[in-house]
């Protein structure tokens, strides 16, 4: 049975950014192996976020080639998420892997995937996991309704997020930029 990691969400708001994801990890469809994982990170001298849903394995094998990339290509977020996603469609040791992350710094937040994709969202949020489409659609109503901050507006995304997807819990790691 695989580790699975379950949901990260990006939010944009105001010149700020911010990455939250939970603290769950689950084997299988019904065990809960852990409650309080760090799926969200800082790179490049703190400038860069990144935060991964999937197989936890994976999602750190990913990390560590994207934080390369960062470092290769002096911290530019578009270069070096377009060179992962482009290593991760041709690697044939990494084609397997089975995991998403959202990448962010202060101008930009990008989806990365393993089928050669990286998508800057419309509308400043983006989500991924098993949770990600609650904490997607909270996220877009509270940006179109309230005057929430990014942050506040990530925070309460992923708590309505674990109420409803059984694979994502309240405890967050959260980080702005």
């Amino acid at each position: 049975m695989d580790l699975r990691g379950t949901t990260i969400i990006a939010v944009k708001r105001d010149n700020k950014t911010v990455i939250a994801g939970d603290g769950q990890v689950t084997m299988g469809e019904s065990v809960i192996m852990k409650g309080n994982a760090i799926k969200v990170r800082r790179m490049y001298n703190d400038k860069v976020v990144v935060g991964f849903a999937g197989s936890v394995a994976d999602a750190f094998t990913l990390s560590n080639k994207f934080e390369e990339m960062l470092q290769k290509y002096s911290g530019n977020l578009m270069r070096s998420a377009v060179e992962l996603a482009q290593t991760w469609r041709t690697d044939r040791s990494l084609g397997k892997l089975e995991a998403m992350m959202i990448v962010a710094d202060k101008e930009r937040v990008l989806l990365i995937s393993g089928d050669g994709n990286v998508i800057e969202p419309d509308g400043g949020v983006m989500a991924i996991g098993s949770g990600g489409n609650y904490a997607l659609a909270a996220a877009k109503a509270l940006l179109k309704n309230t005057k929430m901050s990014a942050k506040e507006i990530a925070v309460e995304a992923m708590s309505i997020a674990s109420e409803i997807c059984i694979f994502t819990n309240h405890n967050l790691t959260v980080e702005e930029i």
